[in-house]
């Protein structure tokens, strides 16, 4: 033990694993996971830990924990007091008392349902999940059974983010347009737009928002409750 702070040195720490996702940029991924079950995607272990023998069991299992971290905020700092969006960016809570990506250790958690084992990949073993709410290419720290005697509380307390969120948008995307969608990424695709990407703090009915899903370009307005997507184009034109 350190003799000055009485601390134990802290412990390394690698990725195992990252998540295959339809999200290129944060904007667009669902503020929690399980919001939108119709997402799909993988976690692809790395290297050292591509062994069947880790995985099994884990079919038994319909939900796994993913524990992971927030890549994109290495080395940005924390604060002790953050501005959860769910409040409309207008109230400071301590940053223990949210999910805020600004952290001391910027790390996630993650519930998904297991949908699946690919065994016998170029990648090794390969889950197939749905509802994950991470940007492609997220690191995986470890991934855990969800246990539903010991994970599972009903009756607890939920604070200001009690219930789900509120104001599910009606989705309008003109039948041309999503003809550029992959047929089984539709239903994903309305989930994440009717649970209304934007930040909770802008509400202009002539700004056009986009964002990338499954190597696509989405772009849309939103105005009285309703969605519409305006274009859909290959990322990169």
């Amino acid at each position: 033990m350190n003799g000055q702070s009485g601390r134990l040195p802290a412990a390394p720490m690698e990725p195992i694993a990252h998540i295959r996702s339809d999200f290129a940029t944060k904007f667009g991924v669902p503020r929690q996971a399980g919001l939108v079950e119709e997402l799909r995607a993988q976690v692809v272990f790395a290297p050292p830990f591509r062994m069947p023998e880790a995985l099994r069991g884990i079919e038994g299992f319909s939900h796994l924990w993913l524990i992971w971290e927030f890549s994109q905020n290495r080395g940005r700092g924390w604060s002790p007091t953050v501005r959860p969006p769910r409040l409309g960016g207008n109230k400071r809570l301590g940053v223990f008392a949210t999910r805020s990506p600004f952290r001391p250790n910027p790390i996630g958690l993650s519930c998904v349902r297991l949908e699946g084992v690919e065994w016998d990949t170029p990648d090794g073993p390969v889950l197939h999940v749905s509802g994950a709410d991470l940007l492609d290419g997220t690191p995986i720290l470890d991934v855990k059974p969800y246990v539903p005697y010991a994970d599972c509380r009903p009756e607890a307390a939920g604070g200001f983010a009690g219930s789900a969120p509120e104001g599910v948008l009606t989705v309008d995307i003109p039948p041309e347009l999503l003809s550029r969608v992959e047929p089984e990424r539709r239903a994903a695709l309305f989930g994440v737009l009717a649970q209304d990407p934007r930040p909770s703090y802008q509400d202009d009915p002539g700004r056009v928002y986009g964002f990338g899903f499954a190597g696509l370009e989405v772009r849309f307005t939103v105005q009285d409750g309703v969605l519409t997507v305006t274009d859909i184009e290959p990322s990169g034109i």
